[in-house]
């Protein structure tokens, strides 16, 4: 058979694009041959593109997230989770960023280190995630951030709370305000209420010490005098000998420092069984949603420095009406409204970037940055990555009868400042 030169052409699609390949077709058997070294070609050529991160004009950003879907932080880690969904939803509703959707990669960081630390190497080994929102938890937020600084892997709470997170690195931001806050408030604030000794009892976990350290801190500077502590497990649900032995010392006042809801809400309960009348002081979890439902009436007039959602602030007053009627209930407002302006921030930074994969630059948008939104107005984050510009409140528990599913407690005021 005579060899001819007839040119051909071989199209094959490489994330959104059309590569053509012409062929030089000299024989039926060179044919063959050279149509199946440029079929491989084609195929070793995709595989690097997609390893490689070469992307089409529309693909979607791809970003993680760590909440605690199970574990300690499970209510707040949820409703978090929630709200993040929600603004996605309504960011891809909108048009997406400059046009490309938005991609929620969640995992379950279970409210411990340890499965932070499996959570995100999911995230960042099999994934390819380079920036990740969350955690819900301190525990959880010191055990992967290591990794995260290490990597140079974004990691952004909206919840995480513990003073040490301000040391955790370059990379390692929070909405979230720091427990040093909340524990110079309750020190002030048991102070002026006239109690000069406390008894304490604690969740053994990084979030619920931090809260006790710097509360306690606080209240022996001004004069006060710590009575007696008591640390429990997460997994303990009888907390009534523990609470006999702090009752015993006469205290002026109990401090609860709980990581879990239902935890706050036990307590609250057999402290009052148990017969103890005195003022109870807390913390954000303990004014939860299930918190109240498990303490009832013993949680009446319970004091607490909180982060909560302004009356007047249009926009975080729309996203909890968004969300109830998206999901049918509303708990911890402030994580809610936190968890939500993250997802915001982030689609900001990555319209300034236009690249998932780029950390540093995620990163340099965030030390940059004034974001006004659901948690609060023009706020911004320091060198250290905390956030700058919110405040938290001292909140009053109302009587069981008067509380409902939008108004469970009072604002008294700004929670007070160091004398």
């Amino acid at each position: 058979m005579r060899e001819g030169t007839l040119k051909t052409g071989l199209i094959w699609p490489v994330k959104g694009k059309a590569i053509l390949i012409e062929l030089v077709r000299k024989s039926p058997l060179r044919e063959a041959r050279r149509v199946l070294l440029a079929i491989t070609a084609v195929l070793l050529f995709a595989a690097l593109a997609t390893a490689c991160g070469v992307a089409s004009e529309d693909a979607a950003y791809r970003i993680g997230v760590m909440e605690s879907l199970t574990g300690a932080g499970e209510s707040y880690g949820t409703v978090a989770n929630q709200a993040k969904q929600m603004a996605a939803d309504e960011i891809n509703a909108a048009g997406g960023i400059d046009g490309r959707p938005l991609e929620l990669v969640v995992e379950d960081s279970q409210c411990s280190a340890q499965g932070a630390v499996a959570a995100y190497r999911k995230l960042t080994s099999v994934d390819g995630i380079r920036i990740i929102l969350g955690t819900s938890c301190s525990g959880a937020m010191l055990g992967a951030a290591p990794l995260a600084e290490a990597d140079g892997v974004i990691l952004f709470s909206g919840l995480a709370s513990n003073p040490d997170i301000a040391r955790a690195g370059d990379y390692i931001f929070r909405t979230q305000i720091s427990d040093i806050e909340v524990g110079i408030g309750t020190g002030n604030l048991l102070w002026d209420d006239g109690i000069r000794s406390l008894a304490t009892i604690t969740e053994s976990t990084d979030y619920a010490e931090g809260v006790r350290r710097t509360t306690v801190e606080q209240f022996e500077k001004r004069g006060g005098q710590v009575m007696g502590s008591e640390r429990f497990a997460t997994d303990v649900t009888d907390f009534r000998s523990q609470l006999s032995k702090l009752f015993a010392a006469e205290p002026d006042a109990l401090h609860l420092s709980p990581q879990s809801e239902f935890a706050a809400g036990t307590i609250l309960k057999q402290a009052r069984e148990l017969g103890y009348h005195g003022p109870v002081y807390a913390e954000t979890i303990s004014v939860g949603t299930t918190a109240l439902e498990i303490a009832g009436p013993a949680a009446d007039g319970m004091k607490a420095i909180v982060s909560d959602l302004a009356p007047d602030n249009q926009k975080g007053q729309q996203v909890l009406s968004n969300f109830r009627e998206r999901y049918d209930y509303v708990t911890l407002p402030w994580h809610l409204g936190s968890a939500y302006d993250n997802v915001y921030i982030a689609a900001e930074c990555l319209k300034q970037t236009g690249d998932d994969q780029d950390a540093d630059g995620f990163r340099d948008c965030l030390y940059g940055i004034s974001w006004s939104g659901a948690i609060g107005d023009n706020y911004s984050f320091d060198a250290d990555g905390e956030v700058v510009g919110l405040s938290r409140v001292v909140v009053r528990i109302l009587p069981a009868a008067e509380r409902s599913e939008e108004r469970k407690y009072e604002v008294l005021g700004p929670a007070p400042s160091a004398p």
